[in-house]
């Protein structure tokens, strides 16, 4: 059975710091505590997605370097499948994240090993997991025409494309037509549509763009305020599931991890979206990126105490 998901993207090394606010430039500031663990926003979404219960493959590159272990234990720890994992010569990514105490973050990432993972590579994982994955989950980490390539082969072998174009960067008009669903924070759509989006008419506007390149669904995430969805039957809002924000570094993960996952099980369209945005809020009350990332128990119960979210036609 095709029920697995392939995660193509980052793996990196998460140092991250927790203080009541962010410094000012050029200013030291004592903070309240610190993690190292597993990122990413390949390896989030894929850790996301195994916990939700599919069976998961990652692709990426890791370096020979101390951190190795850190991010291959991670991973194998949660059962997922890194047989398509190379290690390369050099350190391994490392991503600097800081959390105030609003759980609003910032981050700066350095790709360094995912530097290293090549479009022939890319091709050539993903046909070898084409005859038991239904679903390729992409970010923008890794280099953009290996991201771009492997969208356009698993668009090939009839495999579900989910991109989350985060960190926003610019892509060929192509890149967004391979694109089955588009899942863009606030911030990240208005860099990549030239809309601020602030509410429920400005998503729409930025999702509409996506959609006119060619891609099937846009999803603008919009925090405590939900998701707007944008396809070419309508736009609908969502309204939000309840979160008590602590860190939200690894919610678009947490998000497009059981996205994939509830689509490679199946689901429907509105139930994967459901579970979807129960575990984006999930994740926002857990500290750290990996840590934070939910089980499908979890979000089953959160589900179950509230079932039915507000959602109405937006336009």
């Amino acid at each position: 059975m095709r029920d697995s998901v392939l995660v193509v993207g980052s793996i990196t090394a998460d140092l991250t710091t927790f203080a009541s606010r962010h410094p000012e430039p050029g200013e030291t500031l004592l903070g309240s505590d610190f993690g190292l663990v597993l990122g990413g926003k390949g390896a989030n979404q894929a850790l996301a997605a195994r916990r939700a219960g599919a069976p998961t493959t990652m692709v990426g590159c890791v370096g020979d370097d101390l951190f190795r272990s850190v991010v291959l234990e991670g991973l194998h720890a949660e059962d997922v499948d890194t047989s398509l994992v190379r290690t390369v010569s050099g350190p391994t990514g490392i991503a600097h994240i800081r959390v105030d105490g609003a759980g609003e973050n910032n981050i700066v990432m350095v790709p360094l090993a995912n530097a290293a993972l090549g479009p022939a590579e890319v091709e050539a994982a993903v046909r070898a997991a084409a005859p038991r994955a239904s679903v390729l989950l992409l970010q923008l980490e890794i280099p953009l025409e290996s991201a771009v390539h492997a969208a356009r082969v698993a668009r090939s072998l009839d495999m579900t494309v989910v991109l989350d174009p985060a960190p926003a960067a610019s892509l060929p008009e192509e890149a967004w037509a391979l694109a089955d669903v588009v899942t863009p924070n606030e911030s990240e759509a208005a860099r990549l549509t030239g809309t601020t989006v602030t509410d429920t008419a400005s998503a729409a506007t930025a999702g509409a763009w996506f959609v006119e390149r060619g891609a099937g669904r846009a999803v603008i995430t919009l925090g405590g305020q939900g998701a707007v969805v944008v396809e070419a039957g309508g736009t609908t809002a969502h309204a939000p599931f309840p979160a008590d924000p602590v860190d939200t570094t690894a919610a678009g993960d947490a998000f497009a991890g059981a996205l994939g996952a509830s689509l490679a099980r199946g689901l429907a369209w509105a139930d994967a979206l459901q579970r979807a945005m129960a575990a984006g809020a999930l994740a926002v009350g857990v500290r750290g990126a990996s840590p934070s990332l939910p089980t499908a128990a979890m979000v089953d119960a959160l589900l179950e105490r509230h079932p039915r979210q507000e959602t109405h036609r937006a336009s």
